[in-house]
């Protein structure tokens, strides 16, 4: 099975690529925006099936975690997976799915309301630990506008808040707020009965 892949773009087709790996040609599917010519590295998820064998590839271990767990939610094949990836981030997911918020998973592709249903129940138990280890790798750009927020996303996190909590309070704190303002801010949000 190949999990990863690193060459160098040969073509580029609606949603596939040939990716060039040492003279072999890998066609994969992709969502990143990718030049002809650029070297790229993908984590690769490999489906096979009785007839075919494809390739997916991801440029960040988030998207590609995530994916997998979608494959895992009935209804859910490999191509409106994709298509969920293709129009919203890991952590954007994760936060929808933490705040059971149905509105914004309809707004997905392929997604309707009970489709939303199923992967709120379905993903609930399973997103959180993936959450907390993606924080820690590709999440935090998402969080990241300052060193202030830095400080104080790793400082509730180590009081047990989640991503997805620490995220909704930062979106209300004030701008060019310090470290122990926007954890005071925070925590008073997540201690709101």
């Amino acid at each position: 099975m190949i999990g990863y892949l690193s060459g160098r773009v040969k073509f580029i087709f609606d949603d596939e690529i040939i990716l060039d790996v040492g003279g072999v040609g890998y066609r994969l599917f992709a969502n990143a925006d990718l030049k002809i010519g650029a070297s790229a590295e993908f984590f690769i998820h490999t489906a096979v099936k009785e007839d075919s064998i494809a390739l997916y590839g991801f440029k960040n271990r988030a998207d590609f975690e995530l994916f997998e767990m979608l494959l895992t939610v009935t209804g859910f094949g490999a191509k409106s997976a994709m298509a969920i990836l293709s129009k919203i981030s890991a952590a954007e997911f994760a936060a929808a799915v933490a705040n059971q918020d149905l509105a914004a998973l309809t707004k997905l592709p392929g997604v309707g309301k009970k489709s939303a249903q199923r992967i709120l129940l379905e993903l609930k138990d399973k997103l959180p630990d993936v959450e907390t280890e993606l924080l820690a790798q590709d999440f935090k750009p998402v969080l990241k506008k300052s060193s202030a927020m830095d400080e104080a996303t790793e400082a509730l996190t180590a009081l047990g808040y989640t991503a997805a909590e620490i995220s909704t309070a930062f979106k209300r704190a004030p701008k060019n707020s310090t470290t122990e303002q926007l954890i005071k801010f925070a925590l008073r949000e997540l201690n709101k009965f």
